[in-house]
C-alpha cells in the first residue's frame, strides 16, 4: 500500500509512544512513577462539569456553527482581553478542538510548499511535524541552556530568510518552562514585523508562572494585532485536557481561512464541551490559583531534588509544569563534548526503575529529560528516590551518544 507523502514525512508523537510503553507495565501490576503527563493532575472544576451536564439535560447536543457558539467566542475574546490584554473581536475568534487543533489549522492555512517556519529549540514535539505535514520546512533556532532557554530576537533575525512565513513562540515553554521577558518579546515582535513574518503564539501554559513572572501575551503589545496569531487552550488552565477545547485569535482573513479548513474537517467542536468551556471562561480563576500554588511547591522540591543527584544539572523553570534537566554528566562513559542518548536513558529508567520520563531528543535537545511535576508530592518524592538510584548505578557505555551535531 502506498501511503500519502504527508504521512511518511512525519513521526508519531514521542510522548504518546512512551506512554504506551508505560501502560504495558501498569497492565502487569507494576508500580510506575509517571513523570510523563503533560496535563494537570487536578480534576476539572465541578462548576464546569455541571455546565456540561446541564447542556446534555437541555438537549444542547446538536450541530453548532463551525466557528463555535457565539457566546463562547465572545467569552473567549473577553477572557483573553481581561487577563492577557489583547483586543480581538468575536468574529476574529474560532473555537477549536484544543490548542493542537488550533496550531494545525493555522499552519495549514498559512504554509505553502517550501515555506519555512522558525521553531525555537527545545520545542514541543508536534511543531516540526505539523509544519512538515503542511509541506513546509521547519527551521530550528537554538536557545542555549546557559541563557535559561530564552529565545533572543537577534538569533531569530539571523535565521529569517525570504521563505520564512511563521515564527512559532511558546511561552511559558513546553518542555523547558522558560518564560520570555516582555521586553524581549517586544524585540521579537519588532523583528517579525520588519520581515513580514507571522508570530504564532502558543499560549497553552499562559497562567502557569511562578516567582516574579506574570501571565503575558505578545498580542497585548502595541501594533501586535496585524502580526500575531494566538493559539489558546483551556486544557491546562482549567484542567480540561480531555474536553478538547481551545481557540484561535487572529485577524479576520486568517480567522476566515481557519474556519474554512475547520468547516471541511470537524464541522464543529463538540457542543457539550463548548458549554463547559463557556462556564470555564466566565466562572472565575480560583481553581487556577489553587493549581499554580501547588505546582510552585512541587517545582521547588523537584528542582532541589534533581540538583542533589551527582552529574544532573537543572535550570529552574519560571513557568509551565516541567523541568528539563541535563543528565549527560550523570551517565557513565559520557565524556566532554558529548550528550547522553536520552532515548536509551528513558528506556532504561522505565525498565529498571519504572519511572516514566520523555527523552530530550523528542524536543530537539539530546542529553535532557522532560520531567512533569503534574503529580502528587508523594510520587515526586518516590520518583526522585528512583532517579537518584538509577544515576548512581553503573550505566553501560551504550547509553552514550556521539557529540551532538
Amino acid at each position: 500500500m502506498e501511503l500519502a507523502e504527508r504521512v511518511k514525512r512525519i513521526e508519531p508523537s514521542a510522548t504518546l509512544v512512551v506512554l504506551m510503553e508505560k501502560e504495558k507495565l501498569v497492565a502487569r501490576g507494576i508500580d510506575v512513577v509517571d513523570f510523563g503527563p503533560g496535563e494537570p493532575d487536578f480534576p476539572t472544576p465541578q462548576h464546569i462539569k455541571n455546565a456540561a451536564i446541564k447542556a446534555i439535560e437541555e438537549n444542547k447536543t446538536k450541530y453548532t456553527p463551525s466557528a463555535g457558539i457565539m457566546p463562547l467566542r465572545q467569552a473567549a475574546v473577553e477572557w483573553h482581553a481581561k487577563y492577557l490584554g489583547s483586543g480581538y473581536a468575536p468574529k476574529e475568534c474560532v473555537i477549536n478542538c484544543g490548542g493542537k487543533h488550533s496550531l494545525f489549522n493555522v499552519i495549514h492555512a498559512l504554509i505553502n510548499s517550501g515555506d519555512e517556519a522558525l521553531i525555537l529549540a527545545p520545542y514541543w514535539v508536534s511543531y516540526p511535524e505539523i509544519v512538515k505535514c503542511a509541506d513546509g520546512t521547519p527551521v530550528i533556532v537554538e536557545t542555549p541552556a546557559e541563557d535559561g532557554f530564552i529565545p533572543r530576537a537577534s538569533a531569530i533575525e539571523k535565521a529569517i530568510t525570504p521563505r520564512t512565513k511563521i515564527l512559532i513562540v511558546n511561552s511559558p515553554s513546553n518542555p523547558t518552562g522558560a518564560v520570555i521577558p516582555e521586553d524581549e518579546f517586544a524585540k521579537i515582535l519588532d523583528v517579525a514585523r520588519k520581515h513580514g513574518v507571522w508570530v504564532l503564539s502558543d499560549e497553552c501554559y499562559s497562567h502557569f508562572v511562578y516567582g516574579d513572572a506574570k501571565p503575558f501575551s505578545v498580542a497585548s503589545l502595541p501594533g501586535a494585532k496585524d502580526h500575531v496569531i494566538v493559539s489558546a487552550s483551556l486544557s491546562k488552565t482549567f484542567a480540561m485536557t480531555g474536553w478538547r477545547m481551545g481557540y484561535t485569535l487572529a485577524p479576520q482573513e486568517i480567522s476566515d481561512a481557519v474556519l474554512k479548513l475547520q468547516s471541511q474537517s470537524i464541522s464543529n467542536p463538540t457542543s457539550i464541551a463548548q458549554y463547559a468551556a463557556l462556564e470555564a471562561l466566565r466562572g472565575g480563576m480560583e481553581s487556577v490559583e489553587t493549581m499554580v500554588t501547588e505546582f510552585a511547591k512541587r517545582r521547588r522540591r523537584i528542582v532541589d531534588g534533581l540538583r542533589e543527584i551527582p552529574g544532573v544539572t537543572c535550570h529552574e523553570p519560571a513557568g509551565s509544569f516541567y523541568v528539563f534537566p541535563n543528565v549527560s554528566a550523570a551517565v557513565d562513559g559520557n565524556g566532554p563534548g558529548t550528550q547522553a542518548d536520552t532515548v536509551q536513558v528513558a528506556k532504561d529508567l522505565l525498565e529498571r526503575e519504572h519511572v516514566v520520563v520523555i527523552p530530550g531528543e523528542a524536543f530537539g535537545a539530546p542529553g535532557h529529560l522532560r520531567i512533569s511535576y503534574a503529580t502528587s508530592m508523594e510520587r515526586i518524592e518516590e520518583g526522585l528516590r528512583r532517579l537518584a538510584s538509577f544515576f548512581r548505578a553503573e550505566k553501560p557505555v551504550s547509553s552514550v551518544a556521539a557529540t551532538r551535531g
